[in-house]
């Protein structure tokens, strides 16, 4: 199958502060951004059009961020939707933002089972190895030199336990896709670094060990993967005591470790769609600081357990509660970021930043 790439970059907007006409006031300024207080790339997960409509949005992500990863314009779904052509419009306009405001780009992602168009889903098994082989190869190769890092392979495991996930790939290649996948990336582009994703591992240890037996049977057999990607998209009551054995397990590998997609929230889901409660219907002053408590509790963490030069970075997935994916995908109320809904910094993102410091 060959492809016709869609080449039109989307109209970039660009932003200049204005220069204040008033005399300092003794107030203290309010901090940098998050991306000059870490010691590692901070991200946040964008829509581009959403950024570049919104002159509020953009400031925060040019001001707080190091690393931008694009939410929906990066993965198959929306890069392979008609059959015989590749549309890269959007995550072209993303990648061109972020090489813009010297931020790194962060790939996401390569293969995921999730809403694959119908004609993806129903290849044969032979078919299907050619597409990802090519699909792969050309999307790697689009983008080479200008993609740090890339998901190659997404939520491959089970929603829960160890077991691998019963997706098309799964059910028609086995395994063999995983390693397929990344060493077609390598080839593509043999600087990026590829990045195996999950979900969940940080509360429940039984997938969090089918992971970690995963990667080790990829690198037995010569499979070039450099680090695991942790989504922590994590609940208030979830132990943080096992949060930290999570990520002292993993960066035993010695691979590269990225927290992907963070967000926490108040409420519980079952980590299917529409599959959220609303026990928690308003949120007070003293919950919030709880939730700060826990943002810096979780840096702290990832600082303290993560060897320096294993740290990729932490993104944030939705980093408003404006905007977060988390209210439409499991049907119910939160508020899981670090700033509000009109946008300001809420104490969550002051209990981050400090949790980023010594």
């Amino acid at each position: 199958m060959r492809f016709l790439p869609l080449l039109c970059i989307g109209t970039l907007l660009t932003c200049n502060s204005p220069t204040p006409d008033t005399a300092p006031t003794t107030e203290a300024p309010e901090p940098a951004g998050l991306r000059d207080a870490a010691p590692f790339p901070i991200g946040g997960a964008i829509n581009i059009r959403q950024v570049l409509s919104d002159e509020q949005l953009r400031d925060i992500t040019t001001t707080e961020f190091s690393s931008l990863t694009s939410t929906n314009d990066m993965k198959m779904y929306r890069i392979a939707d008609t059959e015989g052509e590749l549309d890269f419009a959007r995550a072209d306009s993303t990648v061109a933002f972020a090489a813009e405001h010297g931020m790194r780009m962060f790939g996401h992602a390569l293969v995921w089972h999730y809403a694959l168009p119908d004609y993806i889903a129903d290849m044969p098994a032979e078919e299907l190895r050619i597409f990802l082989t090519e699909y792969i190869d050309t999307v790697v190769t689009h983008f080479r030199g200008r993609i740090d890092g890339w998901d190659v392979v997404n939520e491959v495991l089970d929603t829960k336990g160890g077991g691998m996930r019963d997706s098309p790939f799964y059910e028609k290649l086995g395994t063999d896709y995983i390693g397929l996948a990344f060493r077609t990336a390598r080839r593509a582009d043999p600087d990026a670094k590829l990045f195996i994703n999950d979900f969940g591992t940080e509360r429940d240890t039984a997938k969090l060990s089918g992971l970690l037996r995963l990667v080790d049977s990829l690198r037995a057999e010569e499979v070039p993967i450099d680090g695991i990607g942790f989504q922590w998209h994590q609940q208030m009551r979830d132990d943080t005591n096992t949060v930290r054995q999570t990520l002292r397990r993993a960066a035993a590998t010695g691979l590269l470790i990225h927290i992907s997609e963070l967000d926490l929230i108040f409420n519980t889901h079952n980590d299917e769609a529409g599959g959220g409660t609303d026990d928690v219907q308003a949120v007070t002053p003293a919950m919030l600081e709880e939730q700060a408590e826990r943002f810096e509790t979780l840096a702290r963490i990832y600082r303290e357990e993560v060897p320096a030069d294993q740290q990729y970075g932490i993104t944030f997935w939705d980093f408003t509660d404006r905007d977060t994916w988390i209210r439409g995908f499991f049907d119910m109320g939160d508020w899981p970021t670090v700033f509000d809904e009109e946008l300001a910094r809420k104490p969550g993102y002051y209990g981050f930043r400090r949790g980023l410091g010594e």
